[in-house]
């Protein structure tokens, strides 16, 4: 049981630290909203995983891998969602960010941080729309269950485990994008880093939604 323990955890570990739509956001909403606005980002994500988590030993992922109409809804409002961020993150990189940096009495302003509570949506939604989490609790999660009557629970915390896991790493993450980002934040080299962040969260939305299941 140890062994099959450790074997699932390393196995999360790859999978949480492989970048992707959740690490995309959490360091866009960092550069824009600083680390608070990040691991809010963070709870929203391992919220995410949490009732993907819920869903797996209940077995809705199971209903939802079966049908294809459904799966193709969420996979395609998840790309939507990641291509709507990107192009907000563009638009105050280049709209936003090049008139407040002027500022209308001609001196530097910054523009005004996102909130937490809008990052800790963004990660929730974001999450929720991934159907490569529904696939992968739904493959992985059950091999290292125990069977038997507490399996429901094991599937449970297994999934919380890897909640945990996502969010103390992307926290880990906030907080070193946070630490240099205020040296740029006045700076066009934030307008730059904003606007390749926008690029990407557009790129990972349409490779979302051109993937075959």
């Amino acid at each position: 049981m140890t062994g099959s323990l450790l074997a699932y955890l390393l196995i999360s570990l790859v999978v949480i630290v492989t970048p992707g739509p959740d690490t995309a956001l959490t360091i866009r909403n960092t550069l824009l909203g600083g680390r608070g606005n990040g691991i809010a980002t963070a709870f929203g994500v391992a919220a995410g995983q949490m009732v993907w988590a819920l869903a797996t030993s209940a077995g809705l992922v199971a209903v939802l891998l079966a049908s294809e109409r459904v799966f193709e809804i969420v996979r395609l409002a998840g790309a939507a969602y990641l291509i709507w961020l990107g192009l907000q993150t563009l638009y105050r990189a280049f709209i936003v960010g090049r008139e407040t940096m002027s500022g209308p009495d001609g001196r530097r302003s910054v523009p005004r941080r996102a909130s937490p509570l809008a990052g800790f949506r963004q990660g929730l939604v974001s999450n929720l729309s991934n159907p490569k989490m529904a696939a992968y609790f739904a493959s992985a999660l059950p091999q290292f269950a125990p069977g038997g009557q507490g399996m429901l629970s094991s599937l449970a915390l297994l999934g919380f485990a890897f909640a945990g896991m996502t969010l103390a790493w992307l926290a880990l993450y906030a907080t070193a994008i946070a630490s240099v980002g205020e040296a740029f934040r006045r700076s066009k080299l934030r307008r730059v880093i904003e606007g390749t962040m926008g690029a990407t969260l557009i790129g990972l939305g349409a490779r979302v939604a051109c993937e075959q299941r």
